[in-house]
């Protein structure tokens, strides 16, 4: 079994609502895990979030999401057209949250202060994290010839015994 679908939405906050109950509402109907459909709609809550808040200046309006469901693997898809990622941003992100503690840092370095993303109640900062944790890979990629971010993400699904899409 294999189903896509793709939405073109403005980059307002009500949006990220819009997407995530129609994943759900997708998830339901075709009979996968609540759990799974919940991690699902969680990453792409993020993603969506990040394309609203990041994705283009006052002249790009809109960004788009794709979700594939193609036998035990969902894959979504959200593109922007801001700026695009610096190279390393990733790289360097990645670095900062698995970097040493203090105490085995060499003599030479100084320990820095905890800036606000690094605290645990930060309100921002977390959005990329959570959706590494909740999916089974992840990709980010600038969009090619045109400005823009793709984050992509997929996880394995589960299936309520009940499905009607179940993969064979």
């Amino acid at each position: 079994m294999s189903i896509w679908w793709s939405l073109h939405l403005r980059r307002e906050a009500a949006s990220v609502p819009l997407a995530r109950r129609l994943l759900v509402g997708a998830m339901e109907t075709a009979g996968v895990d609540p759990d799974v459909s919940y991690d699902l709609s969680l990453a792409l809550s993020e993603a969506c979030a990040n394309a609203v808040e990041h994705g283009g200046d006052a002249s790009s309006t809109d960004y788009r999401v794709t979700a594939f469901i193609d036998g035990d693997t969902c894959r979504i898809e959200v593109t922007d057209s801001g700026p695009g990622l610096p190279r390393g941003r990733h790289a360097r992100a990645l670095a900062a949250r698995t970097s040493q503690p203090a105490c085995q840092a060499p003599a030479h370095q100084a320990r820095q202060p905890a800036t606000p993303r690094d605290t645990p109640l930060a309100e921002h900062g977390r959005g990329l994290f959570l959706i590494e944790e909740l999916t089974d890979r992840v990709r980010y990629r600038n969009r090619s010839g045109r400005d823009g971010t793709v984050v992509s993400f997929d996880k394995i699904l589960k299936w309520r015994d009940d499905a009607p899409f179940m993969a064979s």
